[in-house]
């Protein structure tokens, strides 16, 4: 299990700049490793595609445990779903998705306040993508011997390869980018030189075909 401790600190690292101050990274490192634990009692012994899907049970785990903490404040919530609601009527109004600039002036909020909001949203997205692959994955789990680790992960992986086929080479690329170089919203949009706000569009639509192929 040594060996696989980097893995957990890594995830940390990464959800950490989606949910700052959410939770304690220790306590998040500690929740970390019982889902790699998990992974490692599920799948059995490990081979080189045990990384992939001790990343995403590792990943669950976390972000089912900042789900049940209720990280946001009541009041952080309905500002969120406030301003959310808001940019949806104003994409339908403009027929597209709005700027930056158009949606500071519609909603009458600081540019710091937007970047809390998009922040926000961008975990909110990463959460939605990571329990719709952690469904798929128990939903297969439920059906097999819990002997049958590594022949799961290749069904479950053939499920996502098709999945990932209804997307388009940018809602791909930002997958593969999340997923298989465990990159934080910030650091994809660097890679692929986009504002943060359009790799959260991105993600959400990526999401919704993923939800439609694996349904």
């Amino acid at each position: 299990m040594v060996q696989y401790t980097p893995l957990v600190k890594r995830v940390v690292g990464q959800l950490a700049s989606q949910v700052a101050g959410a939770a304690d990274r220790h306590d998040l490192e500690q929740i970390g490793l019982l889902g790699l634990l998990d992974a490692l009692r599920r799948y059995g012994e490990p081979d080189e595609r045990f990384l992939g899907y001790a990343t995403t049970r590792v990943r669950g785990a976390i972000l089912d445990e900042l789900r049940r903490l209720d990280w946001r404040p009541r009041q952080v919530r309905q500002e969120f779903h406030r301003i959310r609601d808001a940019l949806r009527a104003l994409t339908r109004k403009l027929g597209r998705e709005p700027s930056e600039a158009e949606a500071r002036a519609a909603l009458g909020v600081s540019s710091s306040d937007f970047q809390d909001y998009l922040l926000a949203e961008n975990a909110e997205s990463l959460s939605s993508l990571d329990e719709l692959i952690q469904q798929h994955d128990e939903s297969w789990q439920s059906d097999v011997d819990e002997q049958a680790g590594p022949e799961s992960v290749i069904v479950i992986r053939r499920s996502l390869e098709k999945a990932l086929l209804a997307l388009d080479e940018r809602e791909q690329r930002v997958i593969q980018l999340s997923y298989e170089f465990d990159l934080s919203v910030k650091e994809i949009a660097a890679v692929l030189d986009l504002s943060e706000s359009r790799v959260g569009q991105i993600s959400r639509a990526a999401l919704k075909k993923m939800r439609a192929v694996l349904a």
